[in-house]
């Protein structure tokens, strides 16, 4: 099932998923690689659209679907316009807040635009939801099955499947019952697993994948297509996007890492990758980029000068990916320029993060307060963390390090027009006057 394009010296999609480090769990492993190196597999991924666009975390099941992709195999994307109205309590310590079905919609066409980046769909009126030519991936909705269900048909027909004393027992709803679990959670296991036997039905897929924190919904849906349909239906886990502590990757300052520019810039989102730590370098580039595996090695492997260079080659093709090659270089200019002189190397670069304010403003209110002014631009969530950041030597302008959180930027300050302002090592922010 290769393609030549694929890049690696595998055959089988498995063995690379294996050894770039995605696989967590499968259902009969050995019958899994099996079909994956000798079948074409129709596979599915669910996204929940309870945000107004992709983080991520899920750009890591991006990355599965376009490995699997490459290899010959169709991928389902699955929109959850109706899972996400009762919510995955997966991962969750809390009950999730329920939206709109007009909110879920929106979220749910921001979703299909990101993901028409990274997977091949079928052109089209095949598209979304046929079939289409073979290769191509399928867009559904869950929503189109889901939303319109009689309850008390679905319960006697999927529901008399379940056992109640099994699903408390799957970590999802285990780690939810010390703060309480609503019976609105626990349908959320049955309709999950009533996705995979619509969509084996509609287009014989017969794998689901996910994250690993949704081992016990992808369990249910295989035994539950056993049990209505008498087929075998499979079932594989990948890698949480974490450190080498175990911690969530993807926050920052401002929030999650977000794969819509207009919420986490191409400039920020190069930054956050090109200041991981040295101990996830390797991991980051195996599971978030296509580079050969010989080359991550090796990458990773650098150490001091060595090692900030993988941190480059690591953010600029994982940029490259989410928002293309001329804003993946736009990225790597800027950081260059802040990183490699400072203010000065810095001054002439467009593609830092920049706010524009109107000199009136300044003159008129006799000046601004700096601290006022980090939390506006974003360097900062709050004033007491911009005071914080003060009082601990955090802060600069134009290399000139900040002592009086109470000082008041006025006109002259900004030379040039500009002023270039510095959070801790990392985080630029550029401030330009404008009439």
């Amino acid at each position: 099932m290769a393609n030549a394009n694929t890049n690696t010296k595998h055959d089988n999609v498995y063995d690379v998923l294996a050894e770039r480090g995605f696989i967590r769990q499968s259902t009969d492993t050995d019958e899994v690689r099996r079909k994956l190196g000798t079948e074409s597999v129709a596979f599915y991924i669910g996204f929940d659209p309870t945000a107004d666009s992709l983080h991520v975390g899920h750009f890591i099941q991006g990355i599965v679907m376009m490995w699997m992709q490459r290899y010959g195999h169709r991928p389902i994307v699955l929109v959850g316009g109706g899972t996400t109205m009762v919510g995955d309590p997966s991962g969750r310590t809390d009950m999730r807040q329920l939206m709109t079905r007009e909110q879920i919609a929106e979220n749910g066409r921001k979703f299909v635009k990101l993901f028409e980046r990274f997977i091949d769909f079928a052109p089209g009126p095949e598209a979304p939801g046929k079939a289409g030519p073979p290769g191509k991936a399928i867009l559904a909705n869950n929503a189109d099955w889901l939303l319109d269900l009689n309850y008390v048909d679905f319960i006697r027909d999927i529901g008399r499947h379940f056992s109640v004393n099994n699903m408390l027992r799957a970590e999802c709803y285990r780690a939810r019952m010390e703060k309480g679990l609503s019976f609105l959670e626990l349908n959320y296991m049955l309709m999950q697993s009533y996705d995979f036997l619509e969509l084996y039905r509609r287009y014989g897929c017969t794998m689901q994948f996910g994250g690993d924190d949704q081992w016990s919904n992808i369990l249910g849906g295989v035994d539950l297509i056993r049990r209505e349909e008498g087929a075998q239906a499979y079932g594989m886990t990948f890698a949480l996007l974490t450190t080498s502590e175990g911690k969530k990757m993807g926050k920052t300052q401002a929030g999650a890492l977000w794969l819509d520019p207009e919420k986490t810039s191409p400039y920020d989102f190069y930054q956050y990758w090109r200041n991981v730590e040295d101990a996830d370098v390797k991991n980051c580039l195996s599971l978030l980029t296509f580079l050969p595996m010989d080359e991550v090695n090796e990458l990773a492997a650098r150490k001091d000068a060595g090692i900030n260079h993988a941190k480059e080659v690591l953010a600029y093709e994982v940029t490259k990916l989410v928002h293309g090659e001329e804003e993946a270089a736009k990225a790597q200019e800027a950081a260059r320029a802040l990183f490699g002189g400072g203010a000065a190397g810095a001054a002439d670069s467009e593609n830092i993060p920049t706010t524009d304010i109107p000199a009136a403003r300044v003159r008129e209110e006799g000046g601004i307060g700096i601290v006022n002014l980090i939390r506006e631009i974003g360097l900062v969530a709050s004033n007491g963390e911009g005071f914080r950041a003060i009082s601990q030597g955090g802060l600069t302008i134009d290399d000139v390090k900040v002592t009086d959180a109470k000082m008041l930027l006025k006109e002259a300050d900004f030379a040039g027009g500009q002023i270039l302002i510095r959070k801790g090592k990392k985080s630029y922010h550029r401030v330009r006057l404008t009439e």
